[in-house]
C-alpha cells in the first residue's frame, strides 16, 4: 500500500513539474524557437494592470491585432526578432514601478524576452522591407509619446504579442 501511494505521488509530482516546465516550439522556417509561454504569461499577468491602468493615451495604439496578423509569409521570424528587441531595448528599459513585485517581474520578462532573442539570432532570419518598415513605424509611434507613458502603453499591449505567440507555437515539455 505504501508502494503505491508512493508511486502515485511521484507520478503526481512529475506531472506537476512538466507543467511548470511546458514550453511552446515556435516554427520558422527552417527554424525553431522554445518559449515559456505560461512563464510569460505568468509575468505578464503581474503587471499588466499597473500598466494599463498608467497608460493615459487612450487614443494611441502601438500594435495592432491586425497589424501582426498581416505578417507576411518568411517574414515571422524577422519581425518576432524586431519586436523583441523593441520590447526589450525601449520598452523594459524606460517601465518603472514602485512595486518591488512588478519590477521583478518586468525584470523576468524583459530577461526571458533576451533569452528568446538569443535563441532567435542563430536562426539568421531575412527581414524584408514590409517587415522593417512596419516595426519602424512602431518605433515613430512610441517615439511621438514621452517615454514612460510610452513605455506603459507598450506593456499594456503585450497581450497582443503574447497571443500571436501562442498562435504561433505547438505544445512541448522539456
Amino acid at each position: 500500500m505504501m508502494k503505491m501511494l508512493l508511486g502515485c505521488s511521484l507520478c503526481l509530482l512529475l506531472l506537476g513539474l512538466s507543467k511548470l516546465v511546458e514550453s511552446r516550439t515556435l516554427h520558422m522556417g527552417s527554424c525553431s524557437v522554445n518559449v515559456h509561454t505560461h512563464e510569460l504569461r505568468k509575468y505578464y499577468s503581474a503587471i499588466r494592470s499597473h500598466a494599463i491602468a498608467g497608460d493615459s493615451e487612450i487614443g494611441v495604439k502601438f500594435l495592432d491585432k491586425t497589424l501582426i496578423r498581416n505578417v507576411q509569409e518568411g517574414q515571422t521570424c524577422c519581425f518576432l526578432r524586431l519586436v523583441l528587441r523593441f520590447y526589450v531595448e525601449r520598452v523594459f528599459s524606460n517601465y518603472a514601478s514602485s512595486e518591488p513585485q512588478q519590477q521583478r517581474c518586468s525584470s523576468a520578462l524583459a530577461n526571458a524576452f533576451v533569452s528568446i532573442r538569443r535563441d532567435i539570432h542563430k536562426c539568421h532570419c531575412h527581414c524584408g522591407e514590409e517587415t522593417q518598415r512596419t516595426v519602424d513605424s512602431l518605433h515613430a509611434e512610441f517615439i511621438k509619446l514621452e517615454i514612460n507613458p510610452a513605455a506603459k502603453k507598450a506593456v499594456g499591449e503585450l497581450d497582443t504579442v503574447l497571443e500571436w505567440l501562442e498562435g504561433l507555437s505547438q505544445k512541448t515539455h522539456i
